[in-house]
């Protein structure tokens, strides 16, 4: 294996490192701002559990695409040195990145999605309410007859 593809390894591996601590730290906070009785906070381990196999199946992606699978010893080390590169440089910029998505893109399509299902909702308690109301005479012809076609045995 050539210097170049070794140095191409190791900066692969600190991305993975720098990537995986990001992820890692987005379920961390995503969890830590959850509701008290949500189900993200309920199920944080598992939720992070599954984030680690998550990020140790896309870094051996990685090494699949660079070198075959092939891992060597610096391997670790060097998504290490990537998590604490993330830790001490790119923290607070990715944290403003988070922002910024959270802000511009997910706010403004969750609010979407609430007004549809809202509208929908309204529409059919509509359609429900007409319907009641349409039924409503039938309704009353059919008890004045059922009473009398039945008859209860009241004291």
């Amino acid at each position: 294996m050539s210097l170049s593809i070794q140095f191409f390894s190791l900066l692969a591996m600190i991305g993975t490192g720098i990537v995986a601590a990001a992820m890692i730290d987005m379920i961390g906070t995503g969890t830590a701002h959850a509701g008290r009785k949500s189900f993200v906070r309920r199920h944080a381990v598992i939720i992070e559990v599954i984030g680690w196999i998550i990020a140790g199946c896309w870094t051996f992606t990685i090494l699949y695409t660079v070198r075959d699978g092939a891992w060597r010893i610096y391997d670790p080390f060097a998504q290490l040195s990537g998590m604490l590169l993330y830790a001490s440089f790119f923290h607070k910029p990715f944290r403003l990145i988070g922002r910024v998505i959270l802000i511009m893109l997910i706010k403004p399509v969750w609010f979407i999605f609430r007004a549809i299902v809202s509208l929908i909702n309204r529409l059919l308690l509509l359609i429900i309410w007409m319907l009641k109301l349409l039924s409503r005479p039938f309704v009353s012809i059919f008890r004045k007859f059922h009473g009398k076609l039945f008859k209860s045995k009241r004291k």
